[in-house]
């Protein structure tokens, strides 16, 4: 990326580097940052949510493992860094364009509600996302008819809502959520007899970024 940045700074805009120390050391944290955060994936969150997804697998109980998938879902979403940044801006382009009031009790509600909604979203999607692994329902299915539903909705949807809500599906799948969802899903289809983890563990974040846009549209929609 300051590859990227310093070939276009330099040869294309031909202008000198602004706050070239500031640039150089939060660069520098961001590598050390990543690298903490790399490190403690294959240490901690990775080996923790394969066993637990293994332990309520072994245990027998779908309703206490649907109720883990969801509460992974939300707790790891409402705290993804990507989505507090979007919902923060949402909020300030929806007040500056008049659609919410231009106060900061307004703008937090608006970001906050917006957060509440993708989170909520990303946990029903885990929920589907368990439930197909242990049935086996092929993924195919579920998804043409998840975006069935995303293309019907978007007809309905206020326009100043759509944008969102297809970015809403994007950003869920950052930093925290990936690699907790991907250990779930893995570590259950290792457990469950029968089901391969190449096939049947991978998906899950195809669910977590499907459902966002359907719930912030829907969202918009009675907000709006």
């Amino acid at each position: 990326m300051l590859i990227v940045v310093l070939i276009f700074q330099l040869g294309v805009i031909c202008e000198p580097l602004p706050n070239v120390v500031d640039m150089i050391g939060g660069m520098l944290l961001i590598v050390l940052g990543l690298t903490f955060f790399v490190i403690g994936l294959e240490q901690a969150l990775f080996p923790l949510g394969e066993s637990m997804a293994y332990a309520f697998a072994r245990k027998g109980s779908l309703p206490w493992l649907l109720a883990f998938a969801f509460c992974l879902g939300f707790a790891t979403t409402i705290a993804e860094p990507a989505l507090i940044a979007v919902a923060d801006k949402a909020a300030q382009v929806a007040s500056g364009g008049g659609v919410i009031a231009s106060t900061d009790q307004a703008r937090q509600q608006y970001a906050l509600g917006l957060r509440l909604t993708v989170a909520l979203a990303v946990g029903v999607a885990l929920v589907v996302g368990v439930m197909r692994i242990v049935r086996g329902w092929p993924l195919h299915w579920l998804m043409i008819v998840g975006y069935a539903i995303v293309m019907m909705i978007t007809g309905f949807a206020p326009p100043e809502i759509i944008g969102i809500a297809y970015d809403s599906g994007g950003v869920t799948t950052s930093t925290i959520t990936v690699p907790l969802v991907t250990a779930l899903g893995v570590g259950l289809a290792h457990s469950i007899k029968g089901r391969n983890p190449v096939v049947d563990g991978f998906g899950l974040i195809a669910f977590a970024s499907l459902t966002p846009m359907m719930f912030v549209m829907i969202y918009g929609m009675v907000s709006m």
